[in-house]
């Protein structure tokens, strides 16, 4: 089969595609054909050498994908041919930019039925993410008010979504020329964080979903017991104690596999509730170009791999 894998760390040219054996699925796993394979910041960050998630090269990035299953092993929950979407084994190598991946059956869930491949690759990390924060770890709910930082990017897109769809009323932060999406979106408020202080425009918020390392000048926009949901500073146990100090709530989230909450926002994109974003495709051979642009940080959206 063929997959992207990398030799070293470093620009995008150092990704490659190779001839390799296909995986043979164990036990509750299933092999899946893969029709397309989403390009994260994660996976720009893991091949530059700037995340060492992996540990030394060589091996083969990416995550999200969406396929056909074409083998199962025993126990698995699904058969050849059911059409499935997922993030298998994060934060450990998938090798997603391949035409076979095999992963365990309770990483993946069904896809949603009036999505392509190619959409339905573009949901599990960025939504998973946006989930794992807004609901699971902040419960968001009914008339709650939240902020959302970078809300035109890849996770903050699915976030505004997802607290839309839980009632909330949302406040998103995004630069003039991506106002009409986010609101588009179903945002309540949007702010040009380019030419307005954040802090002085918003307050009194029960949530904050911070995606930019601004958890600390967050602080101010929280109501007493709000809760600051951080994605890039999970990590940062001297940001916990700030938060707890000032009297709120950190919530530091990092992404893991899971088919429940998978089949939870498929049920709301089926609904038409949540809609993924894909701003531009590549062929799996030009995977370097795809880095090139999720890189620049300039992405409405997702950037995703097409397979075979």
């Amino acid at each position: 089969m063929r997959a992207v894998v990398q030799k070293s760390f470093g620009g995008p040219e150092v990704l490659e595609v190779v001839e390799t054996d296909r995986p043979t699925p164990l036990g509750g796993e299933v092999l899946i054909r893969v029709h397309a394979s989403a390009v994260n910041p994660v996976d720009v960050a893991v091949r530059s050498g700037a995340y060492p998630l992996l540990g030394e090269p060589p091996f083969g990035v990416g995550w999200d994908i969406s396929g056909v299953v074409e083998e199962a092993g025993p126990g698995a929950r699904f058969k050849p041919g059911d059409e499935v979407f997922g993030m298998p084994f994060f934060p450990r190598a998938a090798t997603g930019y391949a035409e076979y991946v095999a992963a365990p059956s309770r990483q993946v869930a069904r896809k949603p039925a009036g999505l392509d491949h190619v959409h339905a690759a573009a949901i599990p990390l960025a939504a998973l993410t946006a989930w794992q924060g807004l609901v699971d770890a902040a419960g968001i709910g009914e008339g709650q008010r939240v902020l959302i930082h970078r809300a035109a990017g890849g996770v903050g897109h699915f976030a505004v979504q997802i607290a839309k769809a839980r009632g909330a009323h949302v406040i998103a932060m995004a630069s003039a020329p991506k106002h009409d999406f986010v609101r588009g979106l179903g945002a309540d408020e949007v702010i040009d964080y380019r030419t307005t202080d954040f802090t002085e425009a918003v307050k009194d918020a029960d949530v904050v979903f911070d995606s930019s390392s601004e958890g600390v000048r967050s602080l101010g926009v929280l109501r007493p017991g709000g809760t600051l949901v951080s994605i890039m500073e999970h990590w940062n146990q001297e940001l916990a104690a700030q938060v707890e100090a000032a009297g709120r709530r950190f919530a530091g989230v990092s992404v893991e596999p899971d088919y429940a909450s998978l089949e939870a926002i498929a049920a709301l994109v089926d609904a038409g509730r949540v809609r993924p974003h894909v701003a531009e495709t590549f062929p799996l051979a030009d995977a370097a170009k795809a880095h090139e642009l999720v890189g620049s940080g300039r992405v409405q959206g997702k950037v995703v791999l097409t397979v075979g």
